[in-house]
């Protein structure tokens, strides 16, 4: 049986700037709720922790990465059973169609393009909490 940390979000993400601003829009709502945000800076990193358990409970990953970019990192967790339910939200900057389709047709959860606005990026936040920690049910929770 898989170990889920259902208190870990990751958050795969290179932009230090991005970084600090998920932190900080995520912080409140996580603090209330004893959730922590793992960072991962590359996909490779990515990768590497999700060969290791605990693993997340939800994933919000960025296309646009060194190393290993976003779209291999979700071919990665498609494709092994271990990770292959966990939620992952697609959280970039790119609006490209073409990004859009190949993401969904890759097995993302959810797409949606960063706000490059602080507070509408606090708005994201607690709707990203809102609806994926409270509402949703978490298929790796409810799949033993």
């Amino acid at each position: 049986m898989l170990t889920i940390n259902n208190k870990t979000i990751l958050l795969v993400e290179d932009n230090d700037d991005d970084i600090i601003l998920t932190k900080r829009a995520f912080e409140k709502k996580l603090k209330n709720h004893v959730y922590t945000l793992s960072v991962v800076k590359n996909g490779k990193d990515a990768i590497q922790y999700l060969e290791k358990e605990p693993l997340p409970y939800l994933i919000l990953l960025d296309l646009n990465l060194p190393y290993i970019d976003g779209f291999k990192v979700l071919e990665y967790i498609r494709s092994h059973k271990h990770t292959k339910l966990i939620p992952v939200i697609i959280l970039t900057s790119s609006k490209e169609r073409k990004d859009i389709q190949r993401v969904y047709s890759l097995g993302a959860n959810s797409y949606i393009q960063k706000p490059v606005d602080a507070k509408k990026f606090y708005d994201l936040a607690d709707l990203i909490h809102d609806y994926w920690i409270n509402i949703n049910q978490n298929p790796i929770l409810n799949s033993n």
